[in-house]
Formats: structure tokens, sequence, C-alpha cells
């Protein structure tokens, strides 16, 4: 089936969607894109151009759109902060949602946009798009085939040079904690997803280096405690003089049993330990390289195309809204931790969030 959808968003980011994620599924036939919205009109324009849609199909107003477009679900690529207005709108429409990440800018949103779309019996997925990219996904393959044996620790490291304003997109400039909201979202995800099971545990620490022209905080450190027993360490930057480590030019490095896999600007190499040795000394550069799996989509590409496979029957996504809220958990709670100076139980808060959602509800 061809699945209609109104796309909300075509400046900034939303931008790569219509001219990256959305046309591959336009020309296999998995979507039709028959509406957009963006409030700015150059911007929708642009949209417009890359999708090759009428005039017509294109709104300033995101009330209008869904009051005049037929669409099984919307795709939403705006601020955080405006996704739950647009999420009721949906819902309203009896249709289903694909948003970009977080859920939403406060857990309490989050948990409360869960609840709703449970409530109406419709699907919403997130995009956690880094996770489902090409070299994310060859190293999570490599992990979960048991190639370095059981985990010990995942590392992380984003380094991104964004310090001068509006490098990184205004809004991100004028948040709180952007580092942990907008960019260790995606990163603590990986983590948790290379780790193989939930977060129980974790301490955050953030700050804002003086050149860095951001109202809140830039840099954060992360230690992380999974439920099978593996432990992480996140070190995250928008700030960084160089941009070592980019979008999608990560370091990851996963610590197991029996190996060690490290990820690097997008190349993958694999070291053993020889049983036989009482001790082995080795160095990056000098593993086994491992290739890039095969595809023809990734990150949101694949995930929109996912997304319709769970609308056709198939099992849910594994970025499900219900599933995401274990991200959402990461980044809130490591707030938390920094507001608290300590460790965060995240289960428990995120608990404790779900119960205030249902009492809510009734």
């Amino acid at each position: 089936m061809t699945y209609k959808v109104l796309h909300i968003g075509t400046g900034g980011f939303g931008e790569r969607w219509c001219d990256t994620f959305l046309p591959p599924n336009v020309a296999d036939g998995t979507i039709e894109v028959v509406g957009l919205v963006d409030i700015d009109a150059t911007a929708l324009e642009t949209g417009r151009k890359h999708l090759g849609l009428k005039s017509e199909q294109c709104f300033t107003s995101a009330a209008q759109a869904f009051q005049m477009v037929d669409a099984e679900f919307c795709t939403i690529v705006i601020p955080p902060a405006l996704h739950e207005g647009i999420v009721d709108l949906a819902l309203a429409r009896g249709m289903h949602i694909l948003s970009e990440k977080p859920i939403a800018d406060t857990m309490e949103a989050s948990v409360r946009i869960a609840e709703k779309v449970r409530m109406a019996g419709l699907n919403m997925g997130v995009t956690m798009s880094h996770r489902f990219d090409q070299d994310k996904s060859t190293l999570r393959a490599l992990v979960s085939a048991d190639a370095i044996g059981r985990v010990n620790t995942v590392s992380c490291r984003f380094a991104g040079d964004f310090r001068v304003y509006d490098s990184w997109g205004r809004f991100r400039h004028e948040m709180m904690h952007p580092m942990l909201i907008e960019g260790a979202v995606h990163h603590l995800d990986i983590m948790a997803d290379l780790a193989g099971a939930p977060c129980t545990s974790i301490y955050a620490r953030t700050w804002k280096p003086e050149w860095a022209d951001y109202k809140g905080d830039t840099d954060a450190i992360v230690s992380m405690d999974f439920a099978n027993g593996a432990h992480g360490v996140y070190e995250g930057s928008s700030a960084q003089a160089t941009g070592l480590n980019d979008w999608a030019f990560e370091y990851v490095r996963v610590e197991g049993e029996t190996g060690t896999a490290i990820l690097d600007h997008r190349e993958i190499e694999l070291f053993h330990r020889y049983p036989m040795r009482l001790r082995q000394a080795s160095r990056q550069g000098k593993g086994q390289q491992v290739s890039l799996l095969p595809g023809k989509k990734w990150q949101n590409a694949l995930l929109i195309e996912q997304f319709c496979q769970w609308l056709d029957g198939g099992p849910p996504m594994a970025t499900s809204v219900w599933e995401n809220l274990q991200s959402v958990a990461l980044v809130f709670s490591a707030i938390e931790s920094v507001r608290l100076g300590q460790p965060v139980k995240v289960q428990e808060f995120l608990q404790s969030y779900r119960e205030g959602a249902s009492i809510e509800s009734r």
C-alpha cells in the first residue's frame, strides 16, 4: 500500500527530509506526499520544489493543512516544544504520526504524548536517525552477532564545532540544555542499543565554555549503568575548536569479553583477544577492517519504510513512541542528574512520569 503523508516542517533539517529522506520512499511507492506545512513561506517553497508538489498542497498554517489534506499519517520535523500541538491535530484527524526526536521538549510532555497516542489507538514512531545510519547499524550487527562476546563498556564521543551563534540552528543556541536534548538524545540512545539493555543509572555533568555562543550548556560527560551489568561513558560537545568527531563521524567503542569494536569516522575495526597470550596490546588502525552493511536506505529514509511496514500490519518499529520513552528518559534523567549533582535511577524516573500520566487520563 502507498501511504499518503502530510509533512510538517520544511526549513532547517526539514529540508533534508524533503530532498533526501522522503524522495526514495516516494520513488518506490512506499509513500505519496500530499501536503507540506511551514510557517516560513520561503522554506515551504523550497520543500515544494524538492517534492514536486502543487502550490495548493502547501500551507503556512498547520491547522488549515490538517483540515484540508487527506492523509494516513503526518511527519513532524519542527522544534520539540511544538511537537505536542501537531500531535493533537493529527490525532483529531485519526492520523498516525512519525516524528523527529525527541518526542517533546519535556519528560511530562513526552509521556503525555505517548499516552494520548495509546488512547487513540494509533501508531507513532520517532526517527532516531543516527542509530539507523549505515555505520552504526554495522556496528550493532557485529555486537549483536557476538563478535566481541559479552559487552563490558560502551564509549561514545561527539566533538563538533558549533560554537558560533546559529551554526547549529538558532533555537538550539537559546536552549538551556542543547547538548543533552539535541545531541545526546541520539548518542545515549545508540549506547543503550549497543549495551543491549535498559539504562538503570545515569550521572551527568554539563557546562558551557566562555567561547560558546549559547544560553545553555554545550558540553557534557555522562556515566551510565545498564541492566545487564554493562557500563557506558559519553563525552559530548558542540563547542569544540576543530570538529574532531562531528555529526555522522562520531567515535564509538564497544569493549567485550573477547574483543573490541571501534567505529571512528564511519570506519569500523575489530580486535580479537588471543586466548593463549598472557597479555596483549593493540593499536587503532591495526585491527581487522569491517565493511559497512549494504543497503539502499539508511537513517530516516529507512525509518519511514519501517513505519509503513508497521502500518501494513508488521511488528512495531524499534523506535515506536512507547519504546522511545526509554531514549527520552535518558536525556531528561541526565538533566535531572545535572540539577541534583548525583546519579538518577532511570527506570524509577520514567515510571514516576508514567504513573502521573495514567492518573491524569483516568
